[in-house]
C-alpha cells in the first residue's frame, strides 16, 4: 500500500503514475465474459488496439484568449462549411502528441505560434472519439489574412462576440464560456486546478483510472478505493470502444460495488497519460484519471472481493476534498 498515497499525489498534480499496464482490473475480455454470463453477445474484440485514423480518433481544439478577452477564431476553407467560423481544431495525426497537434493546428489555421498551457475540457463520444480542449498563449507569428487563404483556413481574427460570426457549429459556445470563466478564476487568483497537460507516457490500450473517495462515518477520515487483484493499486479498467464513458464507469463501479451501487459523483479529470511512438510500434492508447466521490459513509458501502478502502493522511485528504469543487478538475463532457 506504500505507493497509493504517492500515486494519488502525482495524479492530483496532473502527472501520471508508473504502474504496469497489466494492473488493469476490468479488461475487454472481462467485460465480454460478464456479458456472456448474462446471456448477451460480446460487443468488443478482447484484443482491440487503438490506432489513430483506424480505430480511434483524437481531436485537439485551441481556446486562446488575449488581454482584451477576445477569442482567436479561424474561418473555414473546407467546402462543407466554407466561410463559417470555428475555433482552431483538428485531428491528431499518427506519431504526433496532443500538444504537438495543438501547435500545428493553431499555426496552420491562424498563422500564429502558440504553446498549450492546460487542458480545459475532455470530450468523448462512444469510447473511441476524444476531443481535447486546451488553453494556450500566442508566442509569435502573424495572424492569417484573407490574402493568405489556403486549404487549412481562409483567415483568422480576434473576436470579442461570437454572435457577430456565422459559426460552423454552436458546440463551441459553452466551451468558450467555460474558458472565459476559467480565465477570470486565474486573473483574480481564485482556486482552480493545476495546469494539466498530457503526461508523456505510452499506452497500448484505452484506460480509465479512478480515484474513488469516501469517508468513514465514525471519524470522518477520507479513504480511497484500492484494488488488490495484483499489487495494491488504484482501480483501472479498459475503455470499451463502443460504449460511452458514462456506461463504462457504471459497469466498472458495478464490478467493484455490486449491483446496488452507492450514490456517487464523478467530478472530472485529474490526469491524462498519452504519448506517441513512431510506427511500426503502435501505441495510440491513453489513460484518463477521473475523481469520483461516494456520498454514503464507507461503512454503508458493500465491496466485491479484492477491493478495499485505504485511509490517506490528512494532507492528501485535504487535497482530495479541495479538488471536488468547480474549476478544481478538468470537466469530462460525454457527448454520447
Amino acid at each position: 500500500m506504500e505507493n497509493i498515497e504517492k500515486n494519488v499525489i502525482l495524479l492530483l498534480n496532473g502527472k501520471d503514475t508508473e504502474e504496469p499496464q497489466d494492473f488493469c482490473d476490468f479488461t475487454l475480455e472481462d467485460q465480454n465474459e460478464a456479458a456472456i454470463s448474462k446471456g448477451l453477445a460480446p460487443s468488443a474484440p478482447p484484443d482491440f488496439v487503438p490506432i489513430l485514423k483506424q480505430s480511434v480518433c483524437y481531436v485537439v481544439m485551441a481556446v486562446i484568449i488575449n488581454e482584451k478577452n477576445e477569442i482567436l477564431m479561424m474561418q473555414e476553407a473546407k467546402s462543407s462549411c466554407a466561410g463559417q467560423w470555428y475555433l482552431p481544431a483538428g485531428r491528431v495525426e499518427p506519431n504526433e502528441s496532443i500538444m504537438d497537434a495543438f501547435k500545428r493546428e493553431v499555426l496552420e489555421e491562424t498563422g500564429l505560434t502558440a504553446e498549450p498551457s492546460t487542458l480545459l475540457m475532455v470530450e468523448s463520444a462512444a469510447g473511441s472519439w476524444y476531443r481535447f480542449v486546451l488553453a494556450g498563449n500566442v508566442t509569435g507569428g502573424s495572424i492569417k489574412q484573407p490574402s493568405q487563404a489556403d486549404s487549412e483556413s481562409l483567415q483568422a481574427k480576434w473576436v470579442q462576440n461570437l454572435a457577430d460570426l456565422t459559426l460552423r457549429a454552436g458546440d463551441i459556445l459553452s466551451i468558450v464560456e467555460h474558458a472565459r470563466s476559467f480565465k477570470i478564476q486565474l486573473d483574480t487568483h481564485q482556486a482552480f486546478h493545476p495546469s494539466l497537460l498530457p503526461t508523456p507516457r505510452s499506452y497500448t490500450k484505452l484506460f480509465l483510472r479512478l480515484i474513488i473517495c469516501a469517508r468513514r462515518k465514525t471519524n470522518n477520515k477520507v479513504h480511497v478505493l484500492v484494488s488488490e487483484k495484483t499489487a495494491a493499486h488504484l482501480p483501472v479498467c479498459e475503455i470499451h470502444p463502443g460504449r460511452s464513458l458514462h456506461a463504462i464507469l457504471k459497469k466498472f463501479m458495478t464490478e467493484m460495488f455490486g449491483a446496488d451501487l452507492p450514490s456517487h459523483r464523478p467530478h472530472g479529470v485529474l490526469a491524462l497519460g498519452h504519448n506517441c511512438q513512431p510506427r511500426p510500434k503502435i501505441t495510440d492508447g491513453l489513460c484518463l484519471t477521473l475523481l469520483v466521490s461516494v456520498r454514503l459513509p464507507l461503512e454503508e458501502v458493500g465491496l466485491i472481493d479484492k477491493y478495499s478502502w485505504f485511509q490517506v493522511n490528512l494532507e492528501v485528504a485535504g487535497n482530495l476534498l479541495s479538488r471536488m469543487g468547480r474549476f478544481r478538475t478538468v470537466p469530462l463532457n460525454v457527448v454520447r
